[in-house]
């Protein structure tokens, strides 16, 4: 019985620290991060910024807008220079996602 447990034990901990390949760096207890998105062809100073937000609870539930025409729309940019995108996860229980585009 007991090495049936110590087995299952093992197996658990080496799922919950394994993780599927991501194009992006991802902590299994912790994810603060901040990486580009994508960058254009437009040059120049970007003299707006607009951000949207969503966040994750549990991984049960997300709420809210966090594509590039919301922020566009919050920074009234019509010309998009560069996007950023940010990630706070703590353990799977809260996750705020954050995108921050630049332009004119």
């Amino acid at each position: 019985m007991r090495r049936t447990i110590a087995t299952f034990t093992a197996c658990a901990i080496l799922l919950f620290v394994m993780g599927c390949a991501t194009p992006y760096p991802v902590g299994t207890l912790y994810t603060q991060l901040e990486l580009p998105v994508a960058v254009t062809a437009n040059s120049g100073t970007s003299t707006k910024v607009g951000t949207s937000e969503c966040i994750s609870v549990l991984a049960l539930v997300a709420i809210g807008d966090a594509s590039i025409e919301a922020a566009k729309k919050d920074g009234g940019i019509t010309k998009v220079h560069h996007v950023d995108w940010e990630v706070e996860n703590i353990l799977g229980i809260i996750g705020k996602y954050k995108v921050t585009v630049y332009g004119e």
